[in-house]
């Protein structure tokens, strides 16, 4: 076979000559345009127009910084003003009724009435006994009272240092327990402010509260895993437990006040003996950190939140798990039982705060709001929930 030819390039040549192109001229008018910037430029730099733009410089100056002032000013005058609550009657505005889904369940999306005056979250919310009004701690270091119709802001109580992390009323409703990360829990009389007693913990804060039925003691969780139970009349400490690990999230008296109930970090939920600290029961059902524990009204059950997206009920004698409800998609961190023992409400992250059956886990209705903190009505008519949006409100459940 012949091979291909090979064909030899030559460079190119190179002209020595450069013609040159004639440019058309500029025009009049970019003349002039050119004309009038230089000279712009060049009176910009005379004293007497470098004077006016140090003056125009300073009332900018000086314009933004009363903007700033007054923005700040506003900010401030609505942050101490009394918030203005937005009450509906306790009846669903006919505009704004319950949707329900093609699944069947019904949600709920305007509340019956909103309590204004925290700034950020709301951590804890509590009805008093008698139903009248409606208390809340959060991350503003407050806890603040509210009547539950009127939604007038009645108390704020600004004895914490730091965020308000559980709430709890006394059995005859004259007095508050509060639980801060400031170490402390303080008790005071809910119609004056006036703090009656301050139990310190040794710079470990506090997370939980609860309250003897017979209101003589007090018992509260601590980041260090440790349960004290205090009594309020004398101040003196009564019993340490020391059965968790970590951080307990979570303490609730039994009905009979003869056993508390503390769940924690450690996954856990432990029944003991109120007097003796004596352990019971101790229930693993949870794979995540136990947020919320409530006993049932009879006593006899125990509902468990957790961050692992589970609601558990379980016997409190022991510990046999009787109903797991997963309707929610994120962590649950807050459970109440409703006062007549029929119904659960579950406050989560996930958007949605549920109820549902007790016995049989079956939904019942989703309100949609996300929710840190829930609590029932003593009618178990209404629910308080209270959570991301620093508001807290009220749900009709019938």
């Amino acid at each position: 076979m012949d091979k291909p030819e090979q064909v030899k390039q030559e460079p190119p040549e190179i002209d020595d000559e450069v013609e040159m192109v004639d440019l058309p001229e500029a025009s009049d008018n970019a003349d002039r345009w050119s004309a009038r910037l230089s000279h712009t430029i060049v009176e910009a730099q005379s004293p007497a127009h470098r004077r006016w733009w140090r003056v125009a410089g300073i009332a900018g100056t000086a314009l933004l910084a009363m903007a700033v002032v007054l923005v700040i000013a506003g900010s401030l005058r609505q942050a101490l003003q009394p918030a203005q609550p937005i009450v509906y009657k306790y009846q669903l505005p006919p505009t704004f009724p319950p949707t329900r889904n093609y699944a069947g369940f019904t949600y709920l999306t305007h509340p019956l009435i909103t309590f204004q005056g925290h700034i950020g979250y709301v951590l804890s919310v509590k009805w008093s006994p008698n139903g009248t009004r409606v208390a809340a701690g959060g991350l503003d270091g407050t806890v603040q009272i509210w009547n539950a119709q009127s939604g007038e802001r009645l108390l704020t109580y600004r004895g914490h240092s730091n965020d308000v992390e559980d709430i709890a009323w006394s059995p005859d409703g004259t007095r508050i327990a509060s639980a801060s990360r400031d170490a402390t829990v303080q008790v005071w009389d809910a119609s004056s402010g006036k703090r009656l007693f301050i139990y310190r913990n040794q710079g470990v804060g506090l997370f939980s509260v609860a309250w003897s039925p017979d209101g003589t003691r007090i018992v509260f969780g601590a980041d260090d895993g440790l349960t004290q139970v205090w009594n309020v009349k004398t101040g003196a400490h009564l019993l340490s437990y020391s059965g968790h690990l970590v951080t307990v999230e979570s303490v609730a008296w039994s009905p009979d006040g003869t056993r508390i109930a503390s769940g924690g970090i450690d996954r856990t939920v432990r029944v003991w003996n109120a007097s003796t600290g004596q352990t019971y029961v101790v229930y693993e059902g949870h794979r995540d950190i136990v947020t919320a524990v409530a006993w049932s009204p009879d006593g006899t059950r125990i509902a468990s939140s957790s961050v692992d997206w589970t609601v558990q009920v379980w016997d409190a004698s022991d510990g046999h798990n009787l109903v797991t409800y997963r309707g929610h998609l994120a962590s649950v961190y807050s459970v109440a039982w409703s006062p007549d023992g029929t119904r659960v409400v579950s406050g989560s992250s996930d958007g949605t705060t549920q109820v549902w059956n007790a016995s049989t886990g079956e939904r019942y209705f989703t309100i949609l709001r996300s929710a840190i903190g829930v609590a029932w009505s003593p009618d178990s008519l209404y629910i308080a929930s209270a959570g991301l949006n620093s508001l807290v409100e009220v749900w009709q459940t019938t």
